[in-house]
This record gives structure tokens, C-alpha cells and sequence, in this order.
């Protein structure tokens, strides 16, 4: 098991945000969680990653224990979380954001290396390393902050929300980079509000609902089932 939340309550600017949140991620899987505006899906990568400490319950990395760690330290055992709205450093070239990512003693020795597989995976990039970061559009700069989190050369990379805001186009492309990543073996945890794309990429999904976890199965599974049908697809 490489990650496994268990019971998981926190609180978000004083509101509890997560009631009872309970899932596993195995080595290798696309792992995708569901869920409408508010059900916390967002405030729950943000504990797995350190930004908020939980209030009880338990989140185990490779079986040791994190959820007492501070952001920095669970980033250097090589989870990656990549934010909504991205929060690049717009003020920065593109280069240096990507460099931001290698920051930790696990990601440095492999840092050019990282670099030219990020490259390799967004041209775009590359030919503008030398801009800054702020005048990319946004699906260059959701290239970008994907970018900086694989700098980190992570075991587990968590994305949260990477098509919002972006023109369908768009949204097939970055859908294209996920399913290229985790073709490699990366282990992806998954945050989207396209539904159906997100379970059609997944090996398993949880749906969240009012801070708890009611409802898991195979991305197939949860497309088929009457709830995600009818609360999230509309049919």
C-alpha cells in the first residue's frame, strides 16, 4: 500500500471541512476522488500534504505514518501536490519555477535529467524557459505547475482540479499528459471536475460527499452507478 487515509477529520478556516474520510492508494494506480463543490476533496490533498494537520485520524505513507509531519518534509519523501489555480510564481521565468520543483535532496542529483524529460514532455516549455512564468496562458502554465511537481520526481503525484478553467482543447491535452505520466507507472491521485474524464482515466475512484467518503469502486464501476449517474453526469 503506498498510501492509505484512514477516519481523516480536519477542519478549514476554522470549519470542519472532513468528517470521515477513508481511502487507498496502491502502488502504480490512477486513483481519482469525486465529489461536488465543497465536499473537501481539496482540503483533503491538502492535509495529505501537510498544509493542514488533521484533527484525527490517520494518513500512512508507505506505512509510516505523516499526518504529524510538517508540508516540506512529506514533499521530500516524494509526494507532489499540485494545486487548483496552479500557483505558479508568475514573477519567476519558467526555467527557474521548474527548479523551485527540485528544491529537496531526492530531486537535486536528478535535476538536469528531470529537466529535459519535462522538455521532452512540454516543448512549450522549453521554448519559453527564458519567460516569465505570469504571461503563459493557462494551459501553459498548467504544463508549468505539472512540470514543477514532476521536478520532484515523486512516488505519488497529486493533482487538484488540472483542467479548470481551461478550453476543451486544452483540457484533452492535459487529460493526454496524465494518461502519458502514469503509462510510465506514476502513481497519481486525482482530483477533476470533469467526472466522466476522470473516472475513464482511473483504476479506482472514491466519491466524497459533505466530508466523507459514501461511495468507492472502479472508475468503471462509479460510471455506471446510479449515483455518479445521476448526481455528477446529469442522466
Amino acid at each position: 500500500m503506498m498510501l492509505e487515509v484512514s477516519r481523516l477529520r480536519a477542519a478549514y478556516d476554522g470549519v470542519v471541512a472532513l468528517h470521515d474520510v477513508s481511502f487507498a492508494i496502491n502502488e502504480g494506480e490512477v486513483v481519482s476522488i469525486i465529489g461536488s463543490n465543497g465536499a473537501g476533496k481539496t482540503t483533503t490533498l491538502r492535509t495529505i500534504s501537510g498544509q493542514i494537520r488533521p484533527d484525527a485520524g490517520r494518513i500512512a505513507f508507505r506505512g509510516n505514518r505523516i499526518d504529524h509531519l510538517p508540508a516540506h518534509q512529506i514533499a521530500g519523501l516524494g509526494i507532489a501536490h499540485i494545486p487548483e489555480g496552479r500557483k505558479i510564481f508568475s514573477r519567476l521565468t519558467v526555467l527557474d519555477n521548474l527548479l523551485v520543483g527540485s528544491y529537496c535532496q531526492r530531486a537535486r542529483a536528478d535535476e538536469q535529467t528531470s529537466l529535459n524529460r519535462i522538455f521532452q514532455m512540454f516543448p512549450r516549455l522549453k521554448e519559453r524557459a527564458s519567460q516569465r512564468a505570469g504571461t503563459l496562458s493557462g494551459g501553459e502554465q498548467q504544463m508549468l505547475a505539472i512540470g514543477r511537481g514532476l521536478m520532484l520526481r515523486p512516488a505519488l503525484l497529486m493533482l487538484d482540479e488540472p483542467s479548470l478553467g481551461l478550453a476543451p482543447k486544452l483540457v484533452d491535452e492535459i487529460f493526454s499528459t496524465i494518461r502519458a505520466i502514469a503509462s510510465e507507472g506514476m502513481t497519481i491521485l486525482l482530483v477533476e471536475q470533469n467526472v466522466r474524464e476522470s473516472l475513464e482515466l482511473a483504476d479506482r475512484a472514491y466519491v466524497l460527499q459533505t466530508g466523507s467518503t459514501i461511495a468507492e469502486g472502479t472508475g468503471r464501476e462509479l460510471l455506471g452507478s446510479d449515483l455518479v449517474r445521476h448526481a455528477y453526469l446529469g442522466i
